[in-house]
């Protein structure tokens, strides 16, 4: 049983699930529903007609559909797993086509945005749910994504106030049926919480592999010769999906923007111990930072194996 409301290929927790995108995150969930049999039926939709074309040649859903307002018809689950700009639009489209009691959730990096984007285009009759898988890898596309690609991570879930507790709880089980780990906080606080521990890394990646190939003194093909494993840890990051994180950064701008002000004065700290030669200072800071390492890994939320812990392939 999944806390009492269904079971892994028993009792499915929804009857039709429909999921609108069908990237790395997308397919990854299609994949996990119909092993653990979280869904009697999926649906899958993506904008573009090759991924739709892809889709019915691997056969990850039941019915692929033409348009997002048909893909949603009848379905008691929807997730939006679209990049977060095209959030509100999807809305817009598949609002007047949603089932009454249906439950409607995502996946985005940001809540708070995707919130004001597409609460207003949802009829009273469903509950929305926003949800954030903390899982992924550099990879995109429908070829992507694996049935484990959750397991043991954390999904957040931002219900908000007035939200049908019962309709929460039954997405929790879902997620939990999925293999990830679940945790409930308020939008504008998993937003602040995602822009050190995620978005602001990334942010750090893109600028260091761009400034490290807009080096005049060395050649890129030194660059990519001579990657020691710290360089090549960030030109991992910085190959995730542009599209993606260009809108999570426009939607997530104020709690980007403070993290990123405090790192520039933690940064200026470290400047100035370099500069004055302070190697106690330094030690103190690398001895802080690794213990944070060790307890991430203690946590089971990274290996200590080269591949980060993440798979690109499914087991089957």
């Amino acid at each position: 049983m999944v806390d009492g409301l269904g079971s892994a290929l028993g009792e499915p927790l929804f009857e039709r699930a429909a999921i609108i995108g069908v990237g790395l995150i997308g397919s990854s969930l299609a994949r996990v529903i119909r092993r653990k049999g979280l869904a009697r039926e999926i649906v899958a939709f993506d904008a573009s007609s090759k991924v739709r074309a892809r889709l019915r040649d691997i056969a990850i859903a039941d019915h692929v559909a033409e348009t997002a307002a048909a893909a949603v018809e009848g379905a008691d689950l929807v997730v939006l797993c679209a990049p977060v700009g095209a959030m509100g639009e999807i809305a817009e489209e598949i609002g007047p086509r949603l089932m009454a009691g249906a439950t409607v959730s995502d996946v985005g990096s940001v809540k708070a945005s995707i919130v004001a984007a597409v609460a207003p285009h949802l009829p009273a009759s469903v509950t929305f749910i926003p949800a954030h898988p903390v899982a992924g890898t550099e990879e995109s596309g429908p070829d992507s994504g694996f049935a484990t690609l959750f397991l043991n991570r954390w999904t957040i879930l931002t219900p908000p106030e007035g939200a049908d507790p019962k309709a929460v709880a039954r997405l929790a089980a879902f997620w939990k049926g999925a293999g990830a780990n679940v945790e409930t906080m308020a939008a504008a606080h998993h937003d602040l919480v995602l822009a050190i521990t995620s978005h602001v890394p990334h942010l750090i990646a893109y600028n260091i592999v761009g400034t490290a190939a807009d080096l005049e003194e060395v050649t890129q093909s030194e660059v990519i010769k001579f990657s020691a494993g710290g360089f090549r840890d960030f030109t991992r990051i910085a190959a995730s999906d542009p599209i993606m994180w260009r809108d999570i950064f426009l939607n997530n701008r104020e709690a980007v923007l403070e993290m990123l002000g405090r790192f520039n004065e933690d940064l200026t700290a470290l400047q100035r111990m370099i500069r004055r030669g302070d190697g106690e200072g330094l030690q103190s800071l690398f001895t802080h930072t690794r213990a944070i390492r060790r307890s991430i890994i203690d946590q089971g939320q990274e290996t200590a194996a080269p591949d980060f812990g993440r798979r690109t392939k499914d087991d089957g």
